[in-house]
């Protein structure tokens, strides 16, 4: 059974490559030019870019990617499970059924299971991290099926960003949004509801935000130590390790996974975002 997902998981390239994932990268734009994320350029790139004050931009995975994936294993016979960027986010996921439903007419008995994570970064990273530990353990692609769009209805994807000004530059937040939190020294919590971005707090300084999201993984997180939970970043790195120790000492979760945020990704939030993931509900 295969496993899909697109480079917006933000889980680490060579685990994905070592776990048998096959990833669709989009595509991240520089004035350098076009790049596939994970494979032609990695994060420390567009950080740079960045910091010099550019703008990177991304695309979306081509129709003629997933064709060329999906074939594959359709033609050996294989069923497989893709797990994607929140469909609100990109036309990602649009493609990717663009394609099953072409693929379908030649290959009619070939079984693709298409889940909207209905996140993005780590928040659809775990939902791939579910996928991967239960085929290991020999359950069947409905189980999986199952099991993938139930995490995906029950994650809790919270960020915070230094520089609202790229999510608006990106049309992922109104402008008007993007002036307010750069007054007074506001720290904007931000969360992926429902697949949408949406600021939903606005705290003064970084230490009140992060303080926020510890008390949002107390107060909803279930059964924390039974399940994985997840952190990203876009350098920063000390503000992370802090992060991760404090949810280690204090929520003893069954294991925190670390990754840096991408090139997709890091091109909306800029610098200086920290992402935290969990579950709502947990069975």
């Amino acid at each position: 059974m295969k496993i899909f997902t697109d480079s917006a998981c933000d889980l680490a390239y060579a685990y994905l490559q070592e776990n048998d994932v096959e990833v669709f990268p989009l595509t991240t734009l520089l004035d350098t030019g076009e790049y596939e994320d994970m494979i032609e350029i990695q994060a420390d790139k567009v950080y740079e870019m960045i910091g010099r004050g550019g703008h990177p931009k991304t695309s979306q995975v081509s129709l003629e990617k997933f064709l060329s994936g999906f074939r594959k294993a359709a033609e050996a016979g294989e069923s497989g499970i893709y797990i994607s960027l929140s469909a609100k986010l990109s036309g990602t996921y649009q493609a990717a059924n663009l394609a099953y439903q072409q693929l379908k007419e030649e290959f009619p008995d070939f079984d693709l299971r298409l889940v909207d994570s209905m996140s993005a970064s780590a928040g659809e990273g775990l939902s791939v991290v579910e996928a991967i530990e239960m085929r290991e353990a020999g359950f069947t692609l409905d189980e999986i099926e199952s099991r993938v769009r139930f995490t995906a209805a029950n994650v809790v994807s919270l960020f915070t960003v230094k520089d609202l000004n790229y999510l608006a530059d990106g049309g992922r937040l109104s402008k008007s949004s993007a002036f307010f939190g750069g007054l007074l020294n506001i720290q904007p919590l931000l969360e992926v509801i429902n697949g949408e971005l949406v600021p939903v707090e606005k705290l003064r300084g970084r230490k009140k935000v992060m303080n926020r999201m510890y008390e949002r993984l107390h107060d909803e997180a279930d059964m924390i130590q039974e399940q994985n939970v997840f952190l990203c970043h876009s350098d920063d790195a000390e503000a992370i390790e802090e992060m991760r120790q404090y949810i280690e000492e204090h929520f003893h979760p069954r294991r925190i996974y670390v990754n840096t945020i991408g090139s997709t990704i890091s091109s909306h939030t800029g610098l200086g975002t920290l992402g935290l993931f969990f579950l709502k509900k947990y069975e």
